[in-house]
């Protein structure tokens, strides 16, 4: 076969394989290239390693699926870092390396005032490793780029250092690694593996609950990582003193170096990302569609990848170009089934919480200012975040008719476009209603 009609048929591979899987369609996908298609093998050079292992674990049944619909025959598809030849036969990696997901670097992460600690604090570590924020925790309610900046740091780790061996697993893949461990008689392997890393990283440390003798043995590693200066990150969704039957040792070591809480992101944090992933992914989408999305996905950062997914899918099956008209209609089920889940109870709660009101004032008569404006804080954000109509929000509080909620939801929205400091308040708020809903 001509090396022409190869590079044709492997685009039209590759075409079929990012309308199979738009998912996890990248915009480096265009970096790909074919090195060999013969005898029912199809083998891609990839930019790097992490690409080919992000493929191999996310993207090989699509492109086998693919390269069978194009070819009409069954293909064997390999996915090859830099051209390199073919791994071993067990398709195993490298034991001291980290499978990193190539999208989770420092450049691919919007910074923002949610998260501006906790991002400054990942660099300094990556850059000294060991020698300040160790250990360094980082928490947050799940899909605010926790498992992002654990990645970033493992990339530049060993950018910076070819040699590096940072570990980054799991709360979870470390138990299971302790068990397996114990059922084999290996505990002396299993500690040799975990103590010997430049860079012990856990994502979801909460899982450690409960687990007695799992936090036994993470206290030891803990301990012998520390003493010779190696670094440490965890990950949790709540601060150490909060996660629920952790031995009291290792709260206190958790909280030995820095804790850095990470928040939901603003609305113009929102907008970045949305333009940062939509890059990633080879998306052409207007400010107008940006602001659209950000405005109306508040939960966390997956639910805007969700949406994005969305709008991609939308468009290469339709072959329309992403306007505001078609993100208005693409979206709409899902922002619908999004606010389903959030009840006007929860809002009140919130809004009480934040304000320090009792829920029956808010209930109440009452018109002094600190009452009255909370009040209305809870119509307007009951408007934007549920299906309710005004009738019906009215009549969850205090059983106002519907100008007085009109009213209100009229003069929150003036605030809103007009005072920095309520556009602030009312986009924490809707943060916190989204994640509560969801808990």
């Amino acid at each position: 076969m001509a090396a022409g009609e190869v590079e044709n048929i492997f685009s039209d591979i590759l075409d079929r394989a990012k309308e199979l899987d738009p998912v996890n369609t990248r915009k480096w996908f265009d970096n790909l290239s074919v090195l060999k298609l013969t005898g029912g093998s199809l083998e891609i050079a990839c930019p790097d390693d992490a690409c080919a292992q992000f493929l191999q674990n996310n993207c090989r049944i699509a492109f086998t699926r693919a390269a069978r619909q194009i070819t009409g025959h069954l293909v064997t598809v390999s996915f090859l870092p830099n051209g390199h030849t073919q791994p071993d036969s067990s398709g195993q990696r490298r034991p001291d390396r980290p499978t990193l997901h190539p999208d989770y670097t420092f450049e691919n992460f919007v910074v923002g005032p949610s998260n501006r600690l906790a991002h400054a604090s990942c660099v300094a570590v990556s850059q000294t490793p060991g020698n300040v924020y160790n250990p360094l925790f980082i928490y947050s309610s799940p899909g605010l780029g926790k498992t992002h900046l654990l990645h970033a740091v493992c990339h530049e780790m060993i950018r910076n250092s070819g040699s590096a061996s940072p570990r980054l697993l799991s709360c979870e893949g470390f138990i299971n690694d302790f068990i397996q461990a114990i059922e084999k008689g290996d505990l002396a392997g299993f500690q040799n593996r975990f103590r010997t890393v430049d860079a012990l990283i856990i994502d979801d440390v909460q899982f450690l609950s409960e687990r007695e003798q799992s936090q036994e043995e993470f206290f030891h590693t803990f301990n012998a990582l520390y003493s010779v200066g190696k670094q440490i990150i965890l990950s949790a969704d709540s601060p150490p003193g909060e996660i629920p039957s952790l031995e009291e040792r290792l709260i206190s070591r958790f909280n030995w170096g820095l804790v850095a809480r990470i928040d939901p992101p603003s609305y113009e944090t929102r907008i970045a990302i949305v333009q940062k992933k939509a890059h990633l992914r080879g998306l052409d989408i207007s400010d107008e569609v940006a602001g659209f999305t950000a405005r109306k996905v508040h939960a966390n950062i997956r639910e805007l990848e969700g949406a994005l997914t969305t709008l991609y899918a939308v468009s290469m099956t339709t072959g329309r170009e992403i306007t505001l008209e078609m993100a208005q209609t693409a979206l709409d089920g899902q922002i619908e089934i999004a606010a389903r889940h959030i009840r006007i109870s929860d809002i009140t709660d919130v809004v009480a919480r934040h304000f320090n009101v009792r829920l029956a004032d808010l209930h109440s008569k009452k018109r002094t200012q600190s009452i009255a404006e909370p009040r209305q804080i809870c119509m307007y954000l009951a408007r934007q975040l549920t299906r309710h109509s005004l009738e019906e929000i009215g009549g969850h509080l205090g059983g106002r008719d519907h100008t007085t909620v009109m009213h209100a939801c009229g003069k929150i929205e003036d605030l809103d476009k007009a005072d920095p400091k309520m556009h602030a308040v009312l986009e924490l708020l809707t943060g916190q209603i989204t994640q509560t809903a969801r808990v």
